[in-house]
């Protein structure tokens, strides 16, 4: 017996899916050849065979798509997202770089980005962490304060952020994203590890993603594996620049209109720069994902 229907992807494993129908049941999905590649998040038609078994015919038009990309490959996160959740801590220390370059990802496809700053009770850390979001507070990037261990806090800052909401779990090793998802999805059991203090990271303890309903607030939690890496060679330079929002105001000042804000006369965003309206991190990122993306095309 086959029967065609639609359905959403819930859980990626290679290349095979677990995908929810209407009725909440559940079909373990294989793609129909290459063009059928799904993500978590993704609603596709399928053709039922038997009782729990499917084949992918579609991918249905998506919102939006995040996923990173460098020389070697590309890894997709999840579909239809609505805003992202980026864990970082206080100790071990994040990469401010790959922020940034998560931050860029989430803006360039809109997507919401709201960071959870991890391990606050670490107090001897925290200024140092505090300084190095400093661009991104004056970005107006809501920015939250919790440890994960405290059930209390994460159920009454976060999940009400995740009503009506898809959202997007994500972060490097070690950062206790895992931690916060047991607390948010008890039924996850994901597993969490101490981070090596000597080594400063962590071992990936998420191997899958998976989208986890929350009755609790009529959303969606996906939870992805951790980073350590945010390649975003699959941005032309005017996606790249969309994942600068501080460049806005001042892109109509520019003297050209193809103006790429690295070295061109009166360029609007320069002048800013210069005035310390645009912080030069950021600016210095901008620049590097435009040349590596540059680079990249012309070899």
């Amino acid at each position: 017996m086959t029967e065609r229907t639609q359905g959403r992807v819930i859980a990626a494993h290679g290349r095979h899916y677990t995908v929810e129908l209407q009725d909440q049941s559940l079909l373990k999905c294989f793609p129909r050849g290459k063009k059928n590649e799904a993500t978590v998040g993704d609603y596709v038609e399928l053709t039922r065979q038997g009782l729990d078994e499917g084949s992918l015919e579609a991918v249905l038009p998506r919102k939006n798509l995040l996923f990173r990309s460098d020389e070697n490959r590309s890894k997709q996160f999840a579909a239809n997202v609505d805003q992202l959740l980026l864990v970082i801590a206080v100790a071990p220390a994040f990469s401010d770089d790959l922020l940034g370059r998560a931050l860029a990802g989430a803006w360039s496809a809109g997507i919401t980005p709201i960071i959870l700053l991890n391990k606050v009770d670490l107090l001897d850390g925290l200024p140092a962490a505090r300084a190095k979001l400093a661009p991104f507070y004056k970005l107006g990037v809501q920015i939250i304060d919790i440890c994960a261990k405290d059930t209390a806090q994460v159920m009454s800052t976060i999940l009400p952020l995740l009503t009506g909401q898809t959202s997007l779990l994500l972060g490097q090793s070690a950062m206790g994203k895992s931690t916060l998802l047991n607390t948010l999805v008890p039924l996850a059991l994901a597993a969490t590890r101490e981070h090596s203090v000597a080594l400063g990271a962590g071992k990936h303890t998420t191997t899958s993603t998976r989208l986890y309903h929350l009755p609790e607030a009529g959303g969606d939690l996906i939870d992805s594996p951790g980073f350590q890496g945010f390649g975003l060679l699959h941005l032309d330079r005017e996606e790249i620049e969309r994942g600068f929002p501080e460049f806005d105001a001042h892109i109509p000042e520019c003297r050209f209109y193809n103006c790429t804000h690295q070295r061109e006369p009166n360029c609007g965003v320069l002048a800013a720069l210069a005035r310390n309206e645009i912080d030069a991190g950021r600016h210095a990122l901008y620049v590097r994902l435009v040349q590596a993306k540059a680079a990249h095309d012309s070899y």
